[in-house]
């Protein structure tokens, strides 16, 4: 009875749920496109959404989903791309080892493995892509009240796509690495201190 006591008040003590929205741009890397095909340097819009879990006070882990669309620069072939990514990942907040961030405001470090998903639209379709990724970012947080902060969020997706072979099959399509900034919003799913 003791053990069961104790693991209730331990899970009640750390199991602190959070959803996240947000909404923003994104900046693909030029080396992800064949030649000829570039991408506007700012793109809109980027979508993340997700669910967090914090085992610890700072330690933690998400699963977050995240579309990004982006289409081409003015000297480039024509084409629009919908980058869709899932990633699983590990959160750390070092807010209160920091000591040194005011009150309302909190960090929090994320960083993961996923899988990303190409969808090229309009004439190049059928050039469909799908490969693994690693994410990293950092959120800077402002508590509005307990259960809930806005929250900015730029982070850095590492493509593992592979050389297109034949070259055609890159027209219209991105293999690279993309860069995202988004602003958004935290809601407590449960009794989170931190929101």
């Amino acid at each position: 009875m003791l053990f069961i006591t104790g693991l209730t008040y331990g899970q009640k003590a750390t199991n602190k749920w959070k959803a996240q929205i947000a909404l923003g741009v994104n900046s693909p890397s030029t080396s992800g496109f064949v030649e000829d095909f570039e991408s506007k340097s700012i793109n809109f819009p980027t979508v993340n959404a997700g669910i967090q879990h914090m085992f610890k006070p700072q330690m933690g882990a998400k699963l977050d989903f995240g579309f990004n669309r982006f289409s081409n620069e003015d000297n480039s072939p024509e084409f629009k791309i919908n980058y869709t990514r899932i990633n699983a990942q590990f959160v750390y907040d070092p807010t209160e080892a920091l000591g040194i961030l005011p009150e309302r405001i909190g960090l929090v470090a994320h960083a993961g493995p996923g899988f990303s998903f190409v969808k090229p639209l309009g004439d190049y379709a059928d050039n469909n892509l799908s490969f693994l990724n690693v994410m990293g970012g950092i959120e800077i947080h402002y508590a509005i009240s307990q259960h809930m902060s806005l929250y900015t969020d730029v982070s850095y997706i590492l493509g593992f796509g592979k050389d297109f072979d034949p070259v055609i099959d890159g027209f219209g399509s991105f293999n690279g690495n993309l860069l995202t900034i988004t602003f958004g919003i935290t809601f407590s799913l449960s009794g989170c201190h931190y929101c």
